[in-house]
């Protein structure tokens, strides 16, 4: 059998360009002792994605030109050679990378239920997208009922459930997303008090009719000048949860910081880097949590899918055009 891979050729700079990676097909060679065959079903396409592109100190080390390009995902065992835990049928989720197969020994891979939740509903809400709103709200964000909360990127897969997990604790929530249908989506389907479309409306009067008592959590996904925005509307002792900056991400230039960041003294607030694999001891209870929360219908899990490892480039770019609502997934196999 042949496996089509996504491979890194070079990194780029601002909007990765179609030859940023190559679409090639290898063999597959035969497994070791104690290594598992994945047929990869769905894989999770994230902005986290971008920065991992790039050559330089961060949390994870970069992808490395000629590898597959690195991405979570869910998919079946097909072959087992003596693997002591996972036998052919089992489901799975890890780090396959965008590739149609992958050779794992299991370690850092967790087994999942298709008959419990959809596949793809593995790597959006049950995996690393909603453990990152579950652990950044409630743990960094630290939020309490009766609490003003603003979110960015509202109608993507962390802030979507961010904003649900927030009303849910009692909170008033507060969602800025682009274009009309993002924000009627939020407020009708997922509940939030009110919605900020930052592409037609500005951020200082939006903030002042939606927030009138000003911000006590701030979850910012974007960064730059919706996150400057949202400092000079906070309360005493608020908490700004830094998950992401998606603005800045594509930037040639310089990233652009915040101006208005001594509001953070006047108001004795805190503002905090968050990054989900320092809760991985935690994932399973919070996972357990929000399933709860979807049997009882208090969340709602929205996946948008698009299919063919052929169209990764294309699907990819969704992340930063926002032609896209809530999950988005590459669809990779059928069966």
């Amino acid at each position: 059998m042949n496996n089509k891979q996504i491979i890194f050729k070079k990194r780029p700079e601002g909007l990765p360009e179609a030859d940023t990676w190559e679409l090639q097909s290898n063999e597959i060679p035969e497994l070791k002792d104690g290594e598992v065959l994945i047929e990869q079903q769905y894989i999770s396409l994230d902005p986290a994605m971008r920065g991992w592109m790039n050559e330089g100190k961060s949390y994870i080390e970069p992808v490395q030109i000629d590898n597959v390009m690195r991405a979570g995902s869910v998919g079946k065992v097909i072959k087992s050679n003596n693997h002591p835990k996972y036998k052919e049928g089992d489901y799975l989720t890890g780090w396959g990378g965008v590739q149609q197969f992958t050779i794992t020994d299991g370690n850092n891979w967790y087994q999942v239920d298709p008959n419990l939740a959809p596949l793809p509903m593995y790597i959006g809400t049950l995996g690393m997208p909603g453990m990152t709103a579950y652990f950044g709200i409630l743990e960094v964000g630290k939020i309490k009922e009766g609490d003003t909360v603003l979110v960015s990127g509202a109608a993507g897969a962390v802030g979507s459930i961010v904003g649900q997990i927030a009303k849910i604790k009692g909170c008033k929530v507060i969602g800025i997303a682009g274009g009309a249908e993002k924000c009627k989506y939020i407020v009708e389907e997922l509940g939030f008090d009110g919605a900020i479309d930052y592409k037609s409306e500005t951020m200082k009067d939006a903030l002042k009719r939606e927030c009138p008592k000003g911000i006590d959590v701030y979850f910012d996904n974007v960064g730059g000048a919706i996150l400057d925005a949202a400092l000079s509307r906070l309360r005493m002792h608020a908490r700004i949860v830094i998950c992401g900056a998606i603005s800045q991400y594509n930037n040639k230039n310089a990233i652009k910081g915040p101006s208005n960041y001594l509001s953070l003294l006047v108001n004795r607030a805190t503002m905090q880097g968050m990054v989900v694999m320092d809760y991985a001891k935690d994932y399973r209870k919070a996972a357990m949590e929000m399933g709860m929360w979807i049997a009882q219908g208090k969340l709602k899990s929205k996946e948008d899918i698009y299919e063919g490892i052929e169209n990764f480039h294309d699907t990819f770019l969704r992340l930063f055009s926002g032609n896209k609502m809530g999950k988005l997934v590459l669809k990779v196999s059928e069966s």
